[in-house]
């Protein structure tokens, strides 16, 4: 009989779990992306891009945002692999540090809508 795929291996499923699961610099960063609404800002979280999930996403500009945390310590080689292949699919991939939102989460949603508008 043949095994059956894990289902925590879904790419869907992992994004559910992973917006249940959010970290605090997740949390706050999303609590101000979901502000950005009032300028028609529509960023979505956890988005599957087969085999991948990116943290937080903005369809319009095809705008990908990866929060780099204890996760990442270590994992150069797969995180370079992987927003290669996110930017192979046409995504646009800013990376920033947990640190950062947890010191001045202001600072960092300025940062990304100054690097949105440079996206034109």
């Amino acid at each position: 009989m043949p095994l059956s795929p894990d289902p925590s291996n879904d790419p869907l499923t992992r994004a559910r779990r992973l917006r249940r699961d959010m970290t605090q610099p997740e949390r706050a960063l999303w609590r101000e992306l979901r502000d950005l609404r009032r300028l028609g800002l529509k960023f979505r979280r956890q988005v599957p891009f087969d085999p991948y999930v990116v943290d937080f996403y903005e369809p319009a500009r095809r705008l990908a945002i990866e929060l780099d945390g204890e996760s990442h310590v270590g994992r150069f080689e797969y995180d370079d692999a992987r927003q290669k292949w996110l930017e192979s699919q046409g995504l646009h991939v800013l990376r920033l540090a947990n640190d950062d939102v947890v010191k001045d989460v202001g600072a960092v949603v300025e940062a990304i809508l100054a690097y949105r508008e440079r996206m034109v």
